[in-house]
């Protein structure tokens, strides 16, 4: 499991960032392509891949389906589709690593097969919340098992005729949402859920890409089963989510200048932009163009003094995966900074609220975990040992930490960066962090 591999990261403090760079591919993007590629009739061609774990797990569930797929080399997959019914009973439990995305989706596609199936996953997936699609999917029809305490493993009973539903999600979530809009693909009627606030829009945008029907109508998304899927050609941008530690990274680190290119900047996605323009960030927006529905830039962030802020609540779900950098930003900001409704950061693949705050307080920080969020109040980052809990996210929050820090920075358990962004330490020392393994 890649979690419980040994992998320190060592940051030597100071140092700026700079030059053009390109991260690698929006993982959300990469997950769907497979799945929608593997059940649309044609072959499907693939470019910008995210060849990180979470997506190479999502990619062998379905090779252990009997889906003919080729790649992944040097960001290009092709896939073979078989069909909205053409997936085989895999052999044995589909082992989905580290990928809370793999895991939530795939359940609402495998509660329409024909077949039985078991989804695990490593120890820190084992621990997530998975009612959340089991309690709806369960109104549409579909039979699923979990453990006691509602987590993984999940054993899914094929053959169940499944009926379109109105859901409301009670709390903002894209996974919840695709899974069901997955599961309504072959649901007889139509299946509509509505949002309480805006999550990424991928999935829709993808089974339009892909010539499937979706009817969106404000916070309300609807698709009516029985449809098919036709095999297209998907170009993945750089994952804004990945392109975050940077912007961070050349926000708080003076004489930094940095341009990442071919970032997707979905309109669902573009949080953490908005978040640090309102921190008053040097960032600009180049080079604006759409490719394969999924709006693209460069974007060039510079140093400049950031300043604490009260985060709009609005922006949260659009900014959920990037608040650990963000709170990295928020200690090397003038006056404080106060995040409130985002209970979802702790039931990641870390408890991020609770994670985040330990690792500042021990690098000097005033951190305050709430409930729902954090009261962090700027000052000088030290020098320190902190724990990853096997998050990547944090565990390359606290890397770029370092450029404002007094001391070295320590950083435990760090394998699982390989999930998201594998190649970062080479990609970071390139423009200018002085990052070791």
């Amino acid at each position: 499991m890649s979690s419980e591999r040994e992998c320190i990261f060592t940051v030597q403090p100071g140092g700026q960032l700079t030059g053009n760079i390109r991260v690698p591919g929006d993982k959300s993007i990469s997950h769907r392509s497979i799945m929608l590629g593997a059940l649309a009739e044609g072959i499907t061609e693939v470019s910008g891949f995210l060849e990180g774990e979470d997506n190479l797990a999502t990619l062998n569930a379905f090779r252990d389906m009997g889906v003919d797929i080729q790649g992944p080399e040097n960001g290009r997959v092709v896939i073979k589709g078989v069909g909205m019914h053409g997936l085989k009973k895999p052999a044995k439990a589909l082992y989905l690593g580290n990928s809370g995305t793999s895991m939530r989706l795939l359940t609402g596609l495998f509660a329409a097969q024909q077949f039985d199936c078991e989804l695990t996953g490593d120890s820190s997936l084992s621990t997530r919340p998975m009612r959340r699609v089991t309690d709806p999917l369960a109104k549409m029809g579909a039979k699923t098992e979990t453990t006691d305490q509602g987590t993984p493993p999940i054993k899914i009973s094929g053959g169940q005729p499944l009926k379109g539903i109105d859901y409301d999600m009670p709390v903002a979530s894209a996974q919840v949402k695709s899974c069901l809009l997955l599961a309504g693909l072959y649901a007889e009627g139509k299946t509509c859920v509505t949002e309480p606030a805006p999550t990424r829009d991928h999935t829709e945008r993808m089974l339009t890409g892909f010539g499937y029907p979706v009817e969106v109508k404000g916070n309300r998304i609807c698709v009516t089963g029985g449809g098919k899927l036709t095999a297209s050609k998907i170009d993945v941008p750089s994952d804004i989510s990945s392109a975050t530690f940077f912007m961070v990274g050349a926000a708080i680190a003076p004489g930094s200048d940095i341009t990442l290119e071919h970032v997707g900047i979905n309109p669902t996605r573009i949080g953490v932009i908005n978040i640090l323009k309102m921190m008053e960030a040097d960032i600009t927006l180049c080079n604006e163009q759409t490719v394969g529905g999924e709006p693209v830039a460069d974007v060039r962030v510079k140093y400049s003094q950031l300043k604490g802020i009260r985060i709009p609540e609005d922006q949260v779900p659009l900014a959920i995966d990037e608040f650990p950098a963000l709170f990295v930003a928020a200690a090397c900001a003038e006056g404080e900074t106060v995040l409130t409704g985002a209970k979802e950061l702790r039931v990641k693949e870390s408890d991020r609220i609770q994670v985040m705050a330990d690792g500042l307080q021990i690098l000097g920080i005033n951190a305050q975990p709430t409930e729902d969020g954090m009261v962090i109040q700027p000052g000088q980052l030290g020098s320190g040992t902190v724990e990853s809990h096997g998050d990547h996210r944090i565990a390359m929050s606290f890397a770029m930490a370092a450029l404002r820090a007094s001391g070295p920075i320590t950083i435990n358990n760090c394998a699982n960066v390989d999930t998201s962004f594998p190649g970062f330490v080479a990609l970071a020392s390139k423009t200018g962090l002085n990052i070791s393994e």
